[in-house]
């Protein structure tokens, strides 16, 4: 059975349960430097639960993708970046109520903003996908990014929306290995969920609302992730977006 299918069986059940059993190797382990990033392994060893290592981590090929973006009016592709540029994703959604969609867009104007300071603007490309299409309208995607201070001119941002929820949820869980659900009710927090769930998870409201992990990405420019950050809305594990900014330095090239 391959990742995909694997990860298409488990569905949402059981998300904080699988960490260490895709059997995928991880040179933090060993401390050895996978000769296909630029970065060496990061802290901490894969296998922790609250981290839900479904989606792919250090080392491992990121999954191929091809999603719309509606403000270009084309989709988007893993392979025009593959040879050619980095990229940072994150997954959002624009009525996100509490400032923790908006906080994830952050880490990837901060990169934004100092690629275009610093003259790597066309070695990134910075992807949010919505998981949202039903409100998530081209308007509202363009309004959004404009809250937080997206530079659209700079023609290396691009807001990716699936054709439908369906869609989405199926690339969510099944492409990208990141838990989504769609519900109208909140875990009782009797027994429901558990500790570790409640702290990695994201429990927004509105008409309805989405139970998702916060992750953010940076995948270089042979399609091999460099670094996952997860948890990156939680205020107090949150990575610093100076850390992605010197990250993305590195792996373009910047900071040789």
């Amino acid at each position: 059975m391959d990742r995909r299918t694997y990860l298409g069986s488990l569905g949402i059940v059981g998300m904080t349960s699988i960490a260490g059993c895709l059997g995928i190797t991880d040179n933090s382990d060993t401390g050895g430097k996978n000769s296909n990033t630029v970065l060496s392994p990061p802290d901490g060893k894969r296998g922790d639960p609250s981290y839900d290592p479904s989606y792919p981590s250090y080392g491992e090929e990121f999954p191929s993708f091809s999603i719309q973006d509606p403000l270009a009016g084309e989709a988007v592709s893993l392979e025009e970046f593959v040879g050619e540029r980095a990229f940072l994703m994150t997954y959002i959604y624009t009525s996100c109520p509490d400032g923790a969609c908006p906080m994830l867009l952050q880490y990837l104007r901060q990169v934004q903003e100092d690629a275009a300071k610093n003259g790597y603007a066309d070695d990134v490309a910075l992807l949010a996908m919505s998981f949202d299409p039903e409100r998530d309208t081209a308007d509202a995607l363009q309004t959004f990014g404009g809250q937080v201070g997206v530079d659209y001119e700079a023609e290396n941002f691009h807001f990716l929306r699936p054709e439908s929820y369906e869609t989405a949820k199926t690339l969510m869980r099944d492409t990208f290995g990141v838990p989504l659900e769609k519900t109208d009710e909140m875990p009782d927090g009797n027994g429901s969920t558990n500790q570790s769930q409640n702290e990695s998870m994201d429990h927004d409201h509105g008409e309805y609302m989405f139970t998702h992990t916060s992750i953010v990405e940076l995948v270089n420019d042979r399609g091999i992730v460099e670094r996952a950050y997860p948890r990156a809305n939680i205020q107090r594990e949150a990575v610093n977006t100076n850390v992605v900014v010197e990250d993305t330095r590195t792996v373009v090239g910047v900071n040789e």
